[in-house]
């Protein structure tokens, strides 16, 4: 295991050296990665625009709303919690959005906030933090790719239960079944050609935006007037409906997990940093902008539909068809309307998992490349003819397919997964940003710099996911059953525990090996870095003067 990193190291100039963007060239973005420590090894095939699309992808707003809203939302304060509650966090997501955008601009590298924990952490810290980041980031990926999939097969059920006007009643092993045919399909389609996965995103926003845009424009044109709410309803106390059993101010606490569960992956334009044209300005504007983008239309349709959905949110969370949502929607459209919208709602969830498990891929191949993960010699490896690591395509796919069998568990094993999954990103956030204030380092900015706004955006939103890392760990209901208990502290505390053990591990643990990022250079392309950031930062000193 320790041998699978024993790769050639050089010298390694300070990675976060330079305010200045040198050139645009792709030259440029492989010669800024040498001076991170990393040769070139995936094909720079996405645009700006193309990587603003797998980060708005990987949201996949309305998708992400058809779960979220339903399972946090609604029953912790109804149509006033959800409009509320997403106007509240929108702000507190552009800041985590803007302090992890500053990091992406500075090290744009596939392994992102573990390589960014190991710069930026003191020197005593830096390997045990970046190790538990890294494995900490691979599973909130991994659960990401077996939650948006388990979810698309969820949809998949529920538009067959709909169609068959409700003769059909998907068990356990079906959607199973429909998960494991998604997953893998995802995994075909994610082992080709990064060329081909750039040219969909186009495809993929489009769809995306016009998705939202017909649910914020049709839902209120189509609801009947016995469905339609006032704005005193919407808007004051009068509409806060709690069913959760929670205190009212702690029930609407807990309604902020649908924008938190939704707005996600941050991260996800730092993952395919390394296959992106200027990627130091890419990265961060795709953080920015699809982080933006999500608040402002995500709150559109929180309007849409806490003006639309009646107040009867006890019969909506019983809802006949298994999917609240799509009693909302039924509600407004009727059964042929709420099909074609619902079909939608698939089309665009499946192109999320897609996007979801080709970055969670990204991360694999660099924690693997840093020789962190079990098996890392080979799932380093990267395709000669599509210059994709496949294998850790399947890894994910393979680990999410596991994940997905605690659904014949119950509904709160699976659950776990989901909740797990956004409690783990947060602490690999949370971590980066600390680090990068409290650590002992020098960090230079990149292009993309808040400025006096940097260290106050940082600290709101490293307390914020701290605040809410705790909250991520109740459950639904003050008095659980085994039924209704939050198993993410079991599920997500049993992967902290592997790491850790396998960090401590007398004489194969990571301790007597892991020394964070190892570079891949060859001498000649440590000594063109090398020459590279020589001239760097004689014109930054020209610029200075």
């Amino acid at each position: 295991m320790g041998s699978d990193r024993m790769l050639h190291k050089t010298k390694v100039n300070d990675p976060l050296q330079s305010p200045v963007e040198p050139t645009r060239s792709r030259d440029s973005d492989d010669a800024y990665l040498a001076t991170l420590g990393y040769k070139q090894e995936l094909k720079r095939d996405f645009t700006p625009w193309e990587l603003f699309g797998i980060a708005f992808s990987v949201i996949g707003l309305f998708p992400s709303i058809t779960y979220a809203v339903m399972a946090f939302a609604v029953p912790n304060g109804g149509p006033f919690a959800m409009v509320w509650g997403w106007a509240i966090c929108g702000f507190f997501l552009m800041c985590i959005g803007m302090a992890l955008a500053e990091l992406g601009s500075a090290a744009p590298t596939s392994g992102g906030l573990y390589y960014w924990t190991h710069t930026f952490a003191s020197p005593r810290y830096k390997n045990l933090l970046s190790w538990v980041v890294g494995y900490s980031n691979t599973i909130s990926l991994i659960a990401g790719v077996a939650g948006v999939d388990w979810g698309c097969a969820q949809q998949l059920m529920a538009a067959a239960s709909i169609g068959s006007d409700l003769t059909f009643t998907p068990t356990n092993a079906q959607t199973f079944g429909a998960y494991v045919a998604v997953v893998v399909v995802h995994g075909i389609i994610s082992s080709a050609a990064a060329k081909y996965i750039a040219r969909l995103q186009t495809i993929y926003v489009i769809l995306n935006v016009l998705l939202c845009l017909v649910v914020i424009i049709a839902v209120p044109a189509a609801t009947p007037n016995e469905f339609k709410n006032s704005a005193k309803i919407v808007f004051t106390s009068t509409g806060f409906q709690n069913l959760s059993g929670w205190p009212n101010g702690f029930a609407f606490i807990l309604s902020f997990l649908t924008p938190l569960w939704t707005v996600a992956g941050f991260d996800s334009p730092v993952h395919i940093s390394e296959e992106a044209s200027n990627a130091r300005v890419a990265v961060p504007w795709a953080i920015v902008g699809s982080t933006g983008v999500a608040v402002v239309l995500g709150w559109g349709i929180m309007l849409a539909l806490a003006f639309n959905m009646g107040t009867d949110t006890a019969s909506i969370m019983s809802s006949q068809y298994g999917q609240p949502m799509a009693q909302i929607l039924f509600n407004s459209f009727g059964k042929n309307g709420v099909l074609a919208i619902w079909a939608a709602i698939i089309v665009v969830q499946f192109m999320m998992g897609m996007s979801t498990l080709t970055v969670s891929s990204r991360q694999i191949f660099a924690f693997s490349r840093d020789g962190a993960l079990p098996l890392s010699g080979f799932l380093r490896r990267v395709n000669k003819y599509t210059h994709t690591p496949i294998y850790a395509v399947w890894f994910s796919v393979t680990i999410a397919l596991l994940c997905g069998l605690l659904a014949f568990a119950g509904s709160a094993a699976i659950s776990a997964i989901f909740t797990m999954g956004i409690a783990a990103q947060y602490l690999s956030f949370v971590v980066p940003i600390s680090c990068r204030w409290l650590g002992q380092n020098n960090f230079r900015r990149g292009p993309f710099y808040l400025g006096i706004f940097s260290l106050p955006v940082s600290a709101i939103a490293a307390l914020w996911m701290t605040f809410q890392l705790v909250v991520f760990m109740f459950p639904t209901d003050p008095n659980p059953t085994a039924a209704t208990m939050n198993y993410s502290t079991v599920v997500w505390g049993g992967v902290l525990v592997f790491s850790l053990v396998y960090f401590y591990l007398p004489k194969y643990g990571g301790i007597y090996w892991f020394t964070g990022p190892v570079s891949t250079l060859e001498d000649s392309d440590s000594f063109r870095s090398d020459v590279y950031a020589d001239e760097r930062d004689s014109s930054i000193e020209k610029v200075r003067s």
